[in-house]
């Protein structure tokens, strides 16, 4: 029988059967190795951790997975050359890593297309995410159903809090090496600076760039406090990772194992999700106490300036009236 890949990675009453039907007393044990870029603290490895005991249990051992947090593996492009080739088993990926070679994921990352998570969930677990993974999947590689959560982006600078759109003016900004981004500052009228994150702090801290964006917790663990002054809530696009497998290890899993694996990781993404938001208020808390000055900007405003570009417009014709007609189904008209 053709195993079929997608359903075996979804949860419920399919990958339970399998789970309780777990074939014990393998001559082997299955070993697998997960990396990711992001410090063992963070809420995505705590809940991977959770995740890998509980598959531990129930299969007896028979499922030995290592966690490698911190880029112990490698960066994420050495990583996603890696899951490619089957060197690496799986490995969490942030979308703009991925978008670098599967230009579909950076489709939720559209600025200011989501400003809530209500809208971001109901279009990854919905049509949008079904497309993006239907993308990855080309490429080699299999990622499992649940997105996990890496938070709105926000703005940080070291010479002025960023109130309106016009104080993008001539900002030059760290983004990430994701060419939507890269258009969308520069749509705004800043000054955007394509640069690795390993390489974002010396960045800041030389002056190359006088500001960057992040989702809060980054901001914290990269300890970009040190070097910025303030951090504009901005929420100006939202961004998280994919559980990924590499296709060919993959397919050499028994079916139990693939639905085990499913089951739990799966849910172990639903639960960071709740993490990551209830944590939001911890972290602004913390990075104020670390001297960081916050403001809320008018969010409203910023959309419609970005409306008056032609940037919607270009990013529609980037992605095709397809994957727009998807996206604005969950986001509303954006253009």
């Amino acid at each position: 029988m053709r195993l079929d890949r997608r359903a075996l990675l979804r949860t419920g009453v399919a990958g339970a059967a399998y789970a309780a039907t777990f074939s014990i007393g393998r001559a082997t044990s299955i070993k697998i190795k997960l990396g990711n870029d992001l410090p063992a603290t963070h809420s995505v490895n705590l809940r991977l951790a959770e995740a890998i005991k509980a598959i531990s249990e129930e299969t007896h051992g028979e499922i030995e997975i290592s966690l490698f947090p911190n880029n112990q593996l490698g960066n994420d492009k050495d990583m996603l050359s890696q899951l490619r080739s089957g060197a690496l088993e799986m490995a969490t990926m942030p979308n703009v890593v991925l978008s670098t070679l599967v230009p579909q994921t950076a489709l939720i990352g559209v600025g200011y297309a989501f400003t809530d998570y209500d809208k971001v969930w109901a279009a990854i677990d919905g049509d949008v995410g079904a497309y993006v993974r239907k993308a990855i999947e080309k490429t080699g590689m299999i990622p499992f159903e649940s997105g996990w959560d890496n938070g709105f982006r926000h703005i940080t600078s070291s010479t002025h809090p960023i109130n309106t759109p016009q104080d993008l003016a001539n900002f030059k900004i760290r983004v990430p090496v994701v060419p939507l981004w890269v258009a969308m500052f520069s749509a705004f009228g800043a000054s955007p600076v394509s640069i690795p994150l390993a390489e974002a702090y010396s960045a800041l801290q030389t002056k190359v760039a006088d500001g960057q964006e992040n989702p809060l917790v980054l901001i914290e663990a990269a300890k970009f406090f040190e070097v910025q002054k303030y951090c504009s809530l901005t929420r100006h696009a939202w961004d998280g990772f994919w559980l990924i497998a590499s296709a060919k290890p993959w397919a050499a899993l028994p079916p139990d194992a693939q639905a085990v694996l499913s089951k739990h990781f799966n849910a172990a993404a639903k639960t960071q999700r709740a993490d990551l938001a209830s944590a939001s208020l911890e972290t602004q808390k913390a990075l104020e106490g670390k001297g960081l000055v916050f403001n809320a900007p008018d969010i409203a405003a910023f959309k419609a300036a970005l409306g008056k570009t032609d940037f919607y417009k270009k990013a529609r014709a980037k992605f095709g009236d397809e994957a727009w007609t998807l996206l604005q189904k969950y986001a509303g008209d954006i253009g």
